[in-house]
């Protein structure tokens, strides 16, 4: 997915932000490789979701959450 506002494909916390905002399916595939290829992604997936945690309607957010908090008891 390219990102606006940024010019590189790293996993930044404004990339994951789009991407969990605005991405597609292949979108949110590929953040999820690249979360279990790099458990430090957890961190970042879930100081992007933590704002969003009082907003009901913020269900991608609340999804990727509860996906970082799940993955990181597994780990």
């Amino acid at each position: 997915m390219l990102h606006r506002h940024l010019n590189h494909q790293r996993y930044t916390l404004a990339a994951i932000d789009d991407v969990i905002s605005r991405g597609r399916w292949q979108d949110w595939a590929d953040l999820r490789r690249a979360v279990l290829a790099d458990r430090t992604l957890l961190d970042q997936v879930e100081r992007v979701c933590r704002p969003y945690a009082s907003d009901l309607y913020a269900q991608r957010h609340h999804f990727w959450m509860h996906y970082a908090k799940e993955h990181r008891t597994a780990a």
